[in-house]
């Protein structure tokens, strides 16, 4: 078996195995993902949906909750934000039209949102981003925000 039979894994000493995985810290992961695309800031954010981009807010339901939602934002958790966004996908949000569609993933603080966005670009949607600074960075710079639904 070759090592393109194993994924491009190495093997080690011929047994077959591959070799463990490179080891690297969070904030080295996030340093070589973000490099592979152009962050923006909120007001570029908000220009973004203006011209048709999809906001789409990954924060959990409790920080929904206390802080409030991006008006017109599409609401998908990050666990299921692949399912949802993937315009080939089964489950599919009806705004998962193209991997052409701009996307800009909204976090808290803008760190999972960057991750998010590597995902999505190993999906195809070349044209993702993420919000620096997340949702706190939206509300900071006084863009629109309003109360979560009461009943969630």
């Amino acid at each position: 078996m070759s090592a393109e039979d194993l994924g491009g894994a190495e093997q080690v000493g011929g047994t077959g195995r591959a070799a463990a995985p490179e080891r690297v810290g969070i904030d080295e992961l996030l340093e070589r993902v973000r490099a592979g695309f152009d962050r923006i800031g909120p007001q570029e954010a908000a220009a973004a949906a203006t011209d048709g981009a999809l906001l789409v807010d990954i924060r959990y339901a409790a920080l929904r909750e206390r802080d409030g939602l991006i008006p017109g934002a599409l609401v998908v958790e990050r666990n299921e934000l692949e399912w949802r966004l993937d315009p080939q996908g089964s489950h599919r949000a009806a705004e998962a039209v193209s991997h052409d569609l701009p996307v800009v993933v909204i976090c808290n603080e803008g760190y999972a949102s960057s991750l998010a966005v590597a995902s999505l670009r190993q999906l195809g949607l070349h044209r993702s981003t993420d919000l620096v600074g997340g949702f706190q960075a939206w509300r900071a710079a006084g863009l629109p925000v309003t109360p979560a639904a009461a009943d969630g």
